[in-house]
């Protein structure tokens, strides 16, 4: 299958009240994760790893500290002139002046598809952690025939109320999009379990236009409450099923589909401690794939004190689980 020319724009607008104070004076994506990494490094390492060379960065809420750390945590992986990312914030010329939602955000920057003419825009949100090879995305969005497909993680059915639900056929075809129901839909195969947007969706250029003028002239603004649930009715929508996406280099200790939604100051310290440890659910370190953008000193001397403090427990869970691949970790930070 020809590679796909993805233009990626990144919903990094939101003010985050539910993580206030954190928030209080820069946007939740720029918020500090771990390693010196800020939670926007994911969803960027994601692009940039996918081959993935137009990036707009939508923002809007205290936008300065977010633009800052793209300007000198990023600048090294774009020196080259083939790759780029652009941060975007509402025109202050219009008479709007300011995104009245992650919907009405893509509706303002429409011109951007026609000065690059993608086969495909990627609209991903800017708050969460995971790994994710968005190629494999595309493809099965091409494969199926879809004109929007809707990444989807499955979700205890007793906490989905917190999440969009995409309420999908046996095939993954679109029947419903439920933003935060009372009574979320079941997966066809598990009633235990939903379907969670992640917030990361794939659009036909045509499909993606053609939406958002009809609900700017309907005045509405958002993707999750407007947009998604009218899909089932009109158009060819599919869920992704993230957990089939594979990513190299994640260990067999790791937490395999790992997707954190970064919503919460609860959920932030919760991500925060999936990735310590001898045997973290979510390891940052993945040469593989790895997460780029975080600032060097900080993640060196992390690192370093992760490795005094976890050795012993390191070498116990080695010889115990007999993974070679820690136990040739170990041997490095010995020599």
């Amino acid at each position: 299958m020809p590679t796909k020319r993805i233009l990626a724009l990144v919903m990094a607008g939101g003010n985050g009240t539910r993580l206030h104070p954190l928030t209080a004076e820069q946007s939740k994506p720029a918020l500090p994760f771990a390693d010196g990494y800020r939670i926007i490094d994911f969803v960027l390492s994601n692009l940039f790893n996918s081959r993935v060379t137009a990036i707009y960065v939508l923002a809007q809420y205290k936008p300065q500290s977010l633009i800052e750390h793209l300007r000198t945590a990023w600048a090294p992986w774009y020196d080259d002139g083939d790759r780029g990312i652009t941060v975007v914030l509402p025109d202050a010329n219009d008479a709007a002046g300011s995104f009245k939602g992650t919907a009405d955000a893509v509706y303002q920057n429409l011109h951007l598809i026609d000065q690059h003419r993608p086969d495909l825009v990627a609209v991903f949100a800017a708050d969460h952690v995971y790994r994710m090879d968005v190629r494999q995305m595309a493809d099965f969005h091409c494969a199926g025939g879809a004109e929007v497909s809707i990444a989807a993680v499955p979700v205890p059915i007793e906490g989905a109320s917190s999440f969009g639900i995409v309420a999908t056929g046996p095939a993954g075809e679109l029947r419903d999009f439920q933003e935060k129901p009372d009574q979320p839909s079941s997966m066809p195969s598990d009633s235990g379990r939903a379907y969670a947007s992640m917030g990361n969706y794939l659009f036909n250029p045509p499909v993606l236009t053609e939406l958002l003028a009809e609900a700017n002239e309907r005045g509405e603004t958002d993707f999750g409450r407007h947009i998604l649930p009218r899909l089932a009715s009109r158009n060819r929508a599919f869920a992704y099923d993230f957990t089939c996406n594979r990513v190299p280099g994640v260990e067999p200790y790791e937490e395999q589909g790992y997707w954190r939604d970064i919503g919460t100051i609860d959920a932030l310290e919760a991500a925060q401690r999936d990735v310590r440890g001898p045997l973290p659910r979510f390891r940052l370190a993945n040469p593989l794939w790895p997460i780029r953008g975080g600032d060097q000193r900080l993640r060196t001397a992390e690192v370093r004190r992760t490795n005094r403090s976890n050795l012993q427990a390191c070498a116990v869970a080695a010889a115990s689980a007999g993974i070679a691949s820690l136990r040739n970790e170990l041997e490095q930070v010995n020599a």
